[in-house]
């Protein structure tokens, strides 16, 4: 048996000839072809804007051109990734899928299922002649993966639904309404020089072992941020010790919790011993507060030979205080979906360049207002310590609403068809939702999706009985829209 001949035949055949048209992020021209030519073959109305986001539209079926529109949604773009000797060129050569029990897998290769089975799952409705549906919208968005290029740059008027599926989720039982919008926020720190006090003693003090995260769906888990807690140390040490700085360094990408970070520190010799008793006592205290997070956490302090600058003292202590007054975690939860994080704040990387001091941060909210906040707060610190502040436009959040009418159809029908509830939920992440809902504030919006795993590498692989629920319950959805109002 191959792909083509799972059932339902109707998406995995569409979704076998997806596998074998290359579609790299930002190289959609070849499925946009095919699915311009899709649409020509089937007679159906299609547009597509200047980033190359295609739209191809449907007719209600007899008796449902009362039902409001319904915009059915996915990306065209997948992810590139392969294990090291296997020769495969993304550009063009097919995905080589095989089934391999209830999954079906690519070998060496991203599947290319996040999100071909949404596009496969659309050319199914577009093509069949016995569905009940209103009217259709197909959205098919490009360089979702590695930009969100073509949701920001959708144009108001584009689409005329009032409803959005979006079918880019990947677990089966799970509906998605809400995600964060984000931010990053960086300061650029003056970083003036003075000659080292002579005769003092130098040392390296590191934060390591530290968990980390992703800065969105780790921010709630308590986990320590090793440039908040190598700050700490320093802020301490220079009030106790006199402490004066010459390099720091910590973290490094915008959306993960610090690991790791260190500073090249000095004290007067006097103080040597006393600063490595002080360091066992702090690390004592630190392992206390993350003694279930944190199993792995260690601090060093290392004897450093003498360097020549340190950084002039008022304007360390400015720099230090304000790290130090810099939020980093949970602000604020959601009122509306219990343990959900609504905004947060991350304190990412710190690195010393150019004669500056670089500190970047990202800030994430599902609500707008919310997050703008967030990076004031953050900026404001930051500049009460004498940086230059630059905040990102950024991506908007999709602040869930448990009243949505579209989700209140998609869970009593899931109830129906199954005989369990789904879990309606949000993350604290970003999806192109919140771009849409920019655009057309007033479209009612749920995301759902058949079992992925292993996405973004080539482990990927997707549940084949998942495929079937997703189908069914997608069909009854369209099947039960109330008419309009």
């Amino acid at each position: 048996m191959g792909i083509k001949d799972l059932k339902p035949q109707q998406i995995w055949s569409y979704f076998d000839e997806i596998t074998r048209v290359p579609r790299p992020s930002k190289k959609e021209g070849k499925i946009r072809a095919y699915l311009l030519d899709f649409a020509k073959k089937h007679n159906l109305a299609v547009r597509t804007d200047a980033t190359g986001n295609v739209l191809i539209c449907k007719s209600a079926t007899p008796g449902c051109e009362d039902r409001p529109g319904v915009i059915l949604q996915s990306h065209m773009d997948m992810v590139c990734e392969k294990n090291a000797g296997v020769e495969h060129d993304f550009d063009k050569d097919p995905i080589d899928a095989y089934i391999d029990g209830e999954w079906v897998k690519a070998r060496g290769t991203t599947l290319g299922a996040d999100n071909g089975i949404g596009v496969a799952t659309e050319l199914a409705v577009l093509a069949s002649d016995d569905i009940k549906h209103g009217p259709i919208e197909c959205l098919f968005t490009v360089d979702e993966e590695t930009g969100l290029t073509g949701a920001f740059a959708l144009k108001e008027g584009f689409m005329n639904g009032d409803i959005l599926l979006n079918l880019d989720s990947e677990d089966d039982g799970e509906l998605f309404i809400g995600c964060a919008g984000g931010a990053n926020t960086t300061a650029i720190y003056p970083f003036p020089k003075e000659k080292a006090p002579q005769g003092w003693f130098f040392f390296r003090v590191s934060v390591k072992g530290l968990t980390g995260g992703h800065s969105g769906d780790d921010i709630s888990k308590n986990r320590a941020n090793a440039n908040k807690l190598l700050n700490r140390f320093l802020v301490q040490t220079m009030q106790k010790y006199g402490m004066r700085l010459a390099d720091i360094e910590g973290g490094n990408l915008h959306n993960a919790i610090p690991r790791e970070a260190h500073a090249l520190c000095a004290v007067p010799m006097e103080y040597k011993e006393a600063v490595r008793v002080y360091l066992n006592i702090f690390i004592s205290e630190i392992e206390n507060e993350y003694s279930v997070t944190e199993p792995n956490l260690a601090m060093d302090l290392e004897s450093e030979a003498p360097v020549e600058y340190v950084m002039e003292q008022k304007a360390m202590e400015r720099f230090l205080l304000s790290i130090y007054a810099v939020h980093h975690g949970v602000y604020a939860m959601s009122q509306d979906i219990p343990g959900l994080v609504e905004t947060s704040s991350n304190l990412a990387s710190i690195k010393v360049c150019d004669g500056t001091i670089k500190v970047v941060t990202s800030q994430r909210s599902s609500i707008l207002s919310s997050r703008k906040d967030m990076s004031q707060m953050v900026s404001a610190a930051f500049i009460l310590g004498g940086a230059t502040v630059t905040t990102g436009e950024g991506y908007p959040g999709w602040k869930p609403n448990p009243s949505s009418e579209i989700l209140k159809i998609a869970v009593e029908s899931y109830k129906k068809l199954f005989g369990v509830e789904p879990k309606v939920k949000a993350i604290h992440a970003g999806l192109e939702c919140g771009l849409f809902l920019q655009k057309y504030p007033s479209l009612d919006m749920v995301s759902f999706g058949p079992t992925l795993r292993g996405v973004h590498s080539p482990d990927e692989r997707m549940l084949i009985p998942t495929v079937e629920k997703f189908w069914n319950h997608l069909l009854d959805i369209l099947a039960h829209i109330p008419a309009k109002a």
